[in-house]
């Protein structure tokens, strides 16, 4: 008859529960309610913060030919997007956004060190990081928080997000036309330069009639032509590995045009007679001469296609929503703050009770004494207290 009854005083029962409860409800009561109204009254005395909002799309860009060919394949083409890394375009600039280029403006343009009292220019990043939240939605838009405590100056700083990131996109090349005109630019310039030394050299080495007469001005032009026409085309191959794979038809394409112009280049060179003394190095001079302003112009052809490109890609920020200066505060949140203080204190002392219920319970048996005498000692010495023996606690 004992032994049936051991099972059940050793469980807890829903009826014992509810008397620990009873017994406590007065401070399970009013405790997280006075808690609750403490931090109800704390939240009157913290400065409220304003959050102001502005929302942009980023530049568009035109879809390129790698691109138009894997949207054609499908599923497949998603599939090869995946494996290629590529990933939303408004990520990239959400990452201009948070760049230190952006921030170290934002910090000079309204002097946050002194705004945030802070010693370094890495402490006021990391207050300005926790002020402005960026992030980019489904819809392509990039929305802008920026917080403060003063309203006006809140709408100012994401204002001032947006406007910094169209300096830095002026800065470097972003879209596909734009690295192309990038590229073409640097090789103009340098075209531009071996020109001025061709037609400098040719002027130094003096133009007679006889030369001329001797040395048909068709000939040596287009041979020269052939030349920068070779020399465009594999600049031209160089920029297009940037996008494209060599397996590419318009990769193999330009291969076999180059091909075809070196074959044209060999024949012409095996056609033209030879020059000897001054006829030589004038002809050499010329033929450089026209090399050079041919390259030129092929590269300023390509540096206008790649302008005219990037002015239809329209690489320029369309704000959607102007940020205005809110007229409520954002925080803190008093109600919030209130219920989750009162639910969190309430959970505690619950659990306070019912452990120390559980502990009297315990301390009733000799057994369970002992090893709460046990636990207390162990205590005792983690926290350096001189401890008691074990011994003396069980007496």
């Amino acid at each position: 008859m004992n032994q049936t009854d051991m099972p059940e005083d050793d469980e807890i029962s829903l009826l014992d529960l509810l008397q620990v409860v009873a017994d406590n409800l007065r401070l399970l009561v009013l405790a997280p309610l006075a808690a609750g109204l403490l931090a109800l009254g704390i939240t009157f005395a913290i400065p409220p913060t304003f959050t102001a909002t502005t929302k942009f799309m980023p530049p568009q860009q035109q879809q390129s030919g790698a691109a138009a060919m894997l949207a054609g394949l499908g599923a497949l083409g998603g599939l090869a997007g995946a494996a290629s890394g590529l990933k939303n375009p408004a990520d990239q600039y959400v990452a201009f956004l948070k760049s230190r280029s952006v921030q170290d403006a934002l910090i000079d343009r309204f002097k946050l060190t002194d705004r945030y009292e802070t010693k370094f220019r890495e402490d006021a990043r990391k207050a300005l990081d926790a002020n402005v939240q960026v992030a980019s939605g489904k819809d392509g838009l990039i929305t802008i928080d920026a917080s403060d405590k003063d309203p006006a100056f809140a709408a100012q700083l994401a204002n001032a997000n947006v406007e910094e990131l169209g300096k830095l996109l002026n800065r470097l090349a972003v879209t596909e036309a734009q690295q192309r005109r990038v590229f073409f630019e640097k090789q103009l310039t340098n075209a531009k330069d071996n020109l001025i030394k061709a037609e400098q050299a040719l002027k130094a080495s003096g133009v007679s009639a006889d030369t001329l007469k001797a040395n048909p001005q068709s000939a040596v032009e287009g041979l020269a032509k052939l030349q920068a026409a070779i020399t465009a085309q594999q600049v031209k191959l160089a920029s297009m590995r940037g996008y494209l794979a060599e397996s590419a038809p318009d990769f193999r394409q330009a291969q076999t045009e180059l091909a075809a112009l070196r074959s044209q280049l060999t024949q012409a060179e095996k056609q033209e007679p030879a020059q000897t003394g001054g006829d030589g190095d004038y002809v050499a001079k010329f033929r450089n001469f026209k090399y050079q302003e041919t390259l030129f112009d092929l590269f300023a052809k390509q540096y206008e296609i790649a302008r005219v490109d990037e002015s239809r890609e329209g690489a320029i920020i369309q704000v959607v929503d102007v940020a205005q200066p809110p007229e409520r505060k954002s925080k803190p949140k008093k109600a919030l703050i209130a219920m989750m203080t009162t639910l969190a204190v309430g959970f505690a002392l619950l659990l306070f009770v019912f452990i120390r219920q559980a502990l009297r319970g315990a301390a009733q048996t000799p057994e369970s004494a002992e090893k709460i005498g046990r636990l207390r000692h162990a205590w005792g010495r983690a926290i350096g207290r001189r401890p008691t023996p074990p011994s003396s606690l069980g007496a």
